[in-house]
């Protein structure tokens, strides 16, 4: 037996020049059984990646989402991209409507493209 472990994918959040990172202070501003939910889901992505449905989902031009349900009966996503061997979380935000809003994808998009550069 070869005790081979799963490859790791460092996980990197967004952040603003100033040093924000308004993705580690929107989970910080959620519940802790939510916080937890979305952290295993992200690890399943680090440590399992490429993961399909239902867990990710691509949203196009490499943005791809981490589908959580939560135990406050909400839906939360995480928006992401894989480039260089990196994950870079670009965007959260709990679900409201069917369709994932259009300038939550503008923001994620406007975030990948200033973390790629």
């Amino acid at each position: 037996m070869t005790g081979k472990h799963p490859t790791e994918i460092p996980v990197v959040f967004y952040r603003t020049a100033g040093g924000v990172e308004p993705i580690r202070d929107w989970l910080r501003s959620l519940p802790p059984e939510d916080r937890r939910v979305i952290g295993t889901d992200l690890a399943t992505v680090q440590f399992g990646w490429p993961v399909g449905m239902p867990l990710c989902r691509s949203l196009g031009s490499g943005l791809w989402e981490v589908r959580s349900g939560l135990p406050s009966r909400r839906i939360a996503r995480l928006l992401f991209f894989v480039h260089e061997g990196r994950i870079g979380v670009v965007h959260g935000f709990i679900k409201k409507t069917q369709k994932t809003p259009p300038e939550d994808l503008a923001l994620a998009r406007k975030r990948m493209t200033e973390m790629k550069a």
